[in-house]
Formats: structure tokens, C-alpha cells, sequence
């Protein structure tokens, strides 16, 4: 929207950030509340080639910023309410996840493998040229045999690897 077709003056924020947006990309990041995706959160809405961050989460990430939109999502079960929002996104970092020992293995695996499946199933939907890295634990077992749970669970690449994503960017760190 430009400053001659709409009511109103145009807010410091709002100038600003159209001019800091163009050419940047839309990032959308799961489980930024958490250790890793908090982190991403804070390099993301430090570098100047993203120009819009969004969250994806249970609750809120408890800070402000310019380029941070903020979408809660109670239910990873089913992302279908998520396909708008994706459409819009250059890129996602899905760094949902839970501690072992916290949950049980069948909750694990539904958090870290299901629920990774799912939210890529609707962004691959929405904008198949997105980019997805999905971050999980380090000595994840590619086998999925390990008889250490978090070893087993934590390893979603090959369910991943069903979506064709233009970019794909599929970590274990």
C-alpha cells in the first residue's frame, strides 16, 4: 500500500520497514521459543537479507522487533491452518523439538519426526519453492535402529526427503 491510496499517515515503523523489505527474504521459523530456534530468531532478525521473520509456536517469544511477525499454532497434529502463512515464505528452519526424558518415546517421536513431517507437508503445499532445513539432534541415528530413543527419533531426513523442495537445506546439528 502506498502513502496516496490509503487513510492516514504512514508510521515511522511501517516506512521503514517497506524500504528494509525489498529484496530481502520472508524466513518462518518453528520452535523459536526453544534453545536453537531462539537463537536462529536472534541471527535471523540481525541480517539484513531477511526481511521478515515469522515465528510458529505454542506461545509467544517475548520480544519485539520490526521485522518479527508472531503466529500462534496450538496443534502440530494438522498444519493445515498454517498454508496462508507459509505462502508468503522464502524459506523455513523447523527446530521444534522436546528433551529426552521429558516425554515419553511415542511423544518424542510424534514431536520430532510427525510433527516435522506435517509442518513440511503444508509448506511444500503452500510454496513448493521454499527452502526447509530441519535442525535435530547431533548423533542422530540414520538407521533409525540405535537403541537409544533419542538416537532413533531424532532422525526425520528420510520421511523429509519425501518433499521435493526446491532448495532443501536438511541439517542434524
Amino acid at each position: 500500500m502506498t502513502a496516496t491510496n490509503r487513510v492516514g499517515p504512514i508510521s515511522a515503523s511501517e516506512s521503514e520497514l517497506s524500504v528494509r523489505t525489498a529484496g530481502q527474504k520472508n524466513l518462518v521459523i518453528v520452535g523459536a521459543t526453544g534453545m536453537v530456534g531462539g537463537c536462529a530468531l536472534r541471527c535471523a532478525l540481525e541480517h539484513p537479507a531477511v526481511g521478515r521473520a515469522t515465528t510458529i509456536g505454542r506461545r509467544r517469544v517475548g520480544i519485539s522487533h520490526p521485522k518479527l511477525k508472531e503466529v500462534l499454532h496450538q496443534d502440530f497434529a494438522d498444519c493445515s491452518a498454517l498454508a496462508e502463512v507459509l505462502s508468503e515464505q522464502h524459506a523455513a528452519i523447523f527446530c521444534l523439538g522436546a528433551y529426552t526424558g521429558a516425554v515419553s518415546d511415542t511423544e518424542l517421536r510424534t514431536i520430532t519426526v510427525d510433527y516435522a513431517v506435517e509442518f513440511a507437508r503444508v509448506l511444500h503445499g503452500s510454496n513448493p519453492d521454499a527452502a526447509f532445513a530441519f535442525l535435530s539432534g547431533s548423533g542422530a541415528d540414520p538407521t533409525g535402529r540405535s537403541r537409544i530413543s533419542f538416537a532413533r527419533t531424532r532422525y526425520s531426513r528420510g520421511a523429509l526427503r519425501a518433499f521435493t523442495f526446491s532448495d532443501p537445506r536438511t541439517s542434524t546439528h
